[in-house]
């Protein structure tokens, strides 16, 4: 496990403070958990542009292929 200095705006700390004595969990739990699911959320959105962008391309490939079957098509 890393150990880190975090530097957090005071309502942030508050807000977090009121949380976590309410659900009787430590704020290094509460911490590690929000930046857990923060990276995931992120990860997906990394991943749906990724996505987006290979289907985009696949798509422009896609058309030629049928623009040249098409072509056979009128051929035979």
């Amino acid at each position: 496990m890393k150990s880190l200095s975090l530097k957090l705006d005071d309502k942030v700390f508050n807000d977090t403070e009121e949380i976590t004595g309410e659900l009787k969990l430590a704020r290094n739990r509460y911490i590690n958990d929000a930046v857990e699911l923060y990276n995931l959320f992120n990860k997906r959105q990394l991943l749906k542009k990724k996505l987006a962008k290979e289907s985009n391309l696949v798509a422009k490939d896609s058309m030629q292929a049928l623009h040249e079957f098409e072509k056979l098509m009128d051929e035979n």
